[in-house]
């Protein structure tokens, strides 16, 4: 009786360990939802949000929105998806992470969004979401994989792009893995341009306390205002892999770069792009702009640096490129050494 009753415990406690390991399991999971009637998947860490796929017809394209640090601080601008106090309000397309480009045989995927005249949307493309091919959660990753289809003004399909993401967190670091193949139905050819390809709209205190504002052409020579706005509160400063800091940092190239600031309650975040070697153009130009535009353009050079000839960067029909990058979000302030590292485990990861 007594071997019996030894067992039940020892059996119990057993159930106990294995509803243990599976609530913390649970806990630590990074979970994948998707949801296509509102038009989104979800990504939460430990059930806290991290962020959302979102394919709003207002922005004319997909777009990771908002991005969340793990102590709970949002790093992106609100505008225009969800508009907060004090934020500025321009580059109705700047929203979240996206990646697109300003002149593809002639047309501007960058630039569109319901702002845009109807006179002038020929002139425009639209990265279409077609389908959510898999979605998968798991205790330390999770992943998500999309196809799009990239759309002239005339109606003409020159793109399918299919797009892999890997959300992970290791401490304070959140990341994201951006792999996506663009597969040519047409020859392509993306321009020499500065309006390129990986972006991020960043929130008001990383914003630079420095920027004055001013007026910024797109690819079409068309002006876009950028008012002084309110630095009260902006402390973002820049650094890349070649040492370049703060205002310098645009129209330079590195493996690397980071953008820190702190909030008005005293926390600070920084979010780091890594660029890959096997990335056409690497290593990337960084069109970091201190009004909050923070993007890797590897496809621009001539537009950068005058004296260099154009890149042109061109796949032929039924050939395919991939770009694979690394969005992190950590809360504290990331050294160089730090990013060095990251940049070293990220090149060997993906070869």
């Amino acid at each position: 009786m007594h071997k019996w009753v030894l067992c039940g415990v020892m059996a119990m406690v057993g159930m106990g360990s294995s509803a243990q390991a599976f609530a913390k399991t649970a806990e630590n999971a990074v979970k994948v939802t998707a949801d296509e009637a509102q038009q989104r998947v979800d990504v939460t860490i430990d059930g806290k949000p991290f962020t959302s796929y979102v394919w709003p017809s207002t922005l004319k394209k997909p777009v990771l929105f908002p991005l969340i640090a793990a102590d709970g601080v949002t790093v992106t601008r609100g505008y225009p998806l969800a508009p907060r106090d004090g934020e500025r309000v321009d580059h109705p397309h700047h929203a979240g992470l996206w990646f697109n480009y300003g002149n593809v045989n002639g047309f501007d995927f960058w630039n569109n969004s319901d702002a845009i005249k109807p006179e002038n949307r020929e002139k425009m493309g639209t990265i279409h979401q077609e389908k959510i091919v898999s979605t998968k959660s798991g205790h330390d990753r999770g992943e998500l994989v999309v196809d799009s289809v990239w759309v002239t003004g005339k109606n003409q399909k020159i793109i399918n792009e299919t797009t892999r993401y890997v959300f992970s967190q290791h401490g304070d670091e959140r990341v994201i893995d951006f792999i996506t193949t663009l597969h040519a139905l047409d020859k392509v050819v993306f321009n020499d341009d500065k309006e390129g390809v990986l972006g991020i709209r960043v929130a008001h205190f990383l914003e630079s306390a420095t920027e004055k504002g001013g007026i910024f052409s797109d690819a079409s020579g068309h002006p876009t205002e950028v008012a002084a706005g309110n630095t009260a509160g902006a402390t973002g400063v820049y650094l890349t892999s070649e040492g370049k800091k703060g205002d310098a940092v645009w129209s330079t190239r590195g493996r690397w770069c980071e953008l820190t600031g702190t909030t008005p309650d005293g926390k600070t975040e920084t979010i780091a792009i890594l660029d890959n070697p096997t990335n056409p153009g690497y290593p990337t130009y960084w069109h970091a702009r201190g009004y909050g535009l923070f993007a890797a353009n590897p496809l621009g050079r001539k537009i950068f640096v005058p004296s260099q000839t154009a890149f042109d960067f061109t796949i032929d029909k039924g050939q395919s490129a991939t770009f694979r990058y690394r969005v992190i979000l950590l809360s504290h302030a990331a050294t160089a050494e730090e990013m060095n590292r990251a940049a070293d485990r990220f090149a060997a990861e993906y070869k």
